[in-house]
């Protein structure tokens, strides 16, 4: 069982950065892959990024690529989400999510057995 809290979410002005983090409980963090999604105003949840459980391997939607970036810390049990050049169309609410590593950086969010609660990020004009 994993417990996913994120947190550091916000509203900011466009071309701004936020960090938003997903602190996870629980001893078996590193087998998993963490991810993060977003689901906008009257928007279905789409994936965003994810990272594999060493670390080693990343990957990320077209539309926050160069922008965005996922780490994660082990000693801290924790994933990261840099995000910087915030636009208006990043406005959503930001989840974290874990699957099994077997999955790979599987973009579908049906493979992910674990789901944080979703923070809040607003960019304004």
């Amino acid at each position: 069982q994993v417990q996913l809290v994120e947190s550091g979410g916000g509203l900011v002005q466009a071309g701004d950065s936020l960090r938003l983090s997903c602190a996870a409980s629980g001893r078996t963090f590193w087998l998993y892959v963490m991810a993060w999604f977003r689901q906008g105003p009257g928007q279905e949840r789409e994936f965003v990024t994810a990272i594999t459980s060493s670390g080693g391997n990343t990957r990320y939607a077209d539309s926050v690529k160069g922008r965005f970036t996922i780490s994660r810390d082990g000693a801290k049990n924790t994933v990261y989400l840099q995000m910087n050049s915030l636009k208006p169309e990043d406005t959503a609410v930001y989840y974290c999510a874990a699957a099994p590593s077997s999955k790979g950086l599987i973009v579908r969010d049906f493979a992910y057995d674990y789901w944080g609660q979703g923070t809040q990020v607003t960019v304004s004009s």
